[in-house]
């Protein structure tokens, strides 16, 4: 068998039927209009990713007899008294939890120091004065790193302000209209499609529930580790409880890597704040326990077997959709990597189906 036929042969399997080709085209033409035009399309994402978990919210109040118009008012007013607290409530104490951080970092540096210092004349055999110099030294460009990303955080700061100010405005009006013209929204999308679409509905009825229970269960994850975290930081007097449960919180975006890299801000603010003390244990240990119940309760119970991926499949896809979109590919990486994994198992048997039923359609010739 040579090449060229292996390659035809591999062409007419799976690229012989007209709706995987014009599949082929419509992922294609969706992750190029979000890799090049995101950027200038980030609202109407947002916007779409927003009413598309508040749409769970109206087919819930519709299913109690509630009329279309009216659940789709009561879920947005909740979404913008929602959208109120965190910009009035929320985000001024994290932004002045985060300069406070700030100005007390020279003191946190020279805590350190203090430490190693510290540690070498306890254990002078492990830990040397070149070990300590080189470990200061790599501090101090982080630090001078650090500096230079927030004096050009500072530059642009105006730029950020008018983003923000454009994204107040434009993402709420555009999840009402998302909301309020849903079916006229899909009925339009629909009609693109070519009439032919068997294979595209299986995987988007195998996609759809998977999808939306990820996403919002994953937003629920968020809010209870981050207001668990918080609540426990505020009762061990930790400083800056706001920030570090934002960070916990926001880790459990990223699986197995975001428990880990959430562990070093509170080990680092717990251990300056009450020195190497049972109280800084009992701070790690109460963060322990919040990750194993996120972990082995809270995930389960949200999630069951929704999602069904190989822990090395979901790393592979934070790595590789982070990359390319950074916050919202991490977010979005496992329901992507279940999409493609959707696509591995029901291209052929889509394919295969529809010639069957092409074959049992045909008329048998007496």
């Amino acid at each position: 068998m040579t090449l060229k036929s292996l390659f035809r042969g591999w062409v007419e399997r799976y690229f012989s039927d007209e709706e995987a080709v014009i599949l082929l085209l419509v992922l294609a033409l969706g992750f190029a209009v979000v890799i090049w035009l995101g950027q200038m399309l980030a609202p109407f994402l947002t916007a779409l990713v927003i009413a598309f978990l508040l749409q769970g919210a109206v087919n819930g109040l519709t299913r109690r007899r509630v009329p279309q118009m009216l659940a789709v008012l009561i879920v947005y007013l909740g979404f913008l008294g929602v959208l109120l607290a965190m910009a009035l409530v929320l985000l001024p104490l994290i932004w002045n939890q985060l300069v406070n951080l700030l100005q007390e970092t020279p003191r946190m540096f020279a805590s350190g120091q203090s430490l190693l210092d510290d540690l070498q004349a306890r254990y002078p055999q492990l830990v040397t004065p070149d070990q300590i110099q080189s470990w200061i030294g790599m501090a101090g460009r982080e630090m001078t790193q650090l500096g230079q990303r927030a004096l050009s955080l500072s530059l642009s700061s105006l730029g950020n302000v008018l983003s923000l100010i454009v994204y107040l405005v434009l993402v709420p009006i555009l999840v009402f209209f998302m909301l309020k013209d849903r079916d006229r929204l899909v009925g339009f999308t629909v009609s693109l499609l070519p009439q032919n679409r068997k294979l595209m509905t299986r995987i988007w009825e195998e996609m759809d529930d998977q999808i939306a229970n990820y996403v919002r269960g994953k937003f629920i994850e968020i809010i209870i580790v981050g207001g668990v975290a918080f609540f426990t930081f505020i009762c061990f007097g930790l400083p800056y409880s706001a920030l570090l449960a934002v960070l916990v919180g926001l880790s459990v975006l990223v699986p197995y890597i975001g428990a880990a890299v959430a562990t070093l801000p509170v080990a680092a603010v717990a251990g300056f704040h009450f020195g190497i003390s049972d109280q800084f244990a009992y701070v790690l240990v109460a963060y322990g326990v919040i990750q194993a119940l996120d972990g082995n309760v809270l995930v389960p119970v949200l999630f069951s077997e929704a999602v069904n991926l190989h822990p090395v499949s979901i790393i592979l896809a934070v790595l590789f959709f982070g990359g390319i979109w950074g916050f919202w590919g991490i977010f979005f990486a496992i329901p992507l990597a279940t999409l493609l994994k959707a696509l591995v198992y029901a291209w052929p048997r889509g394919i295969q189906q529809h010639r069957e039923d092409a074959s049992l359609e045909q008329p048998v010739e007496p």
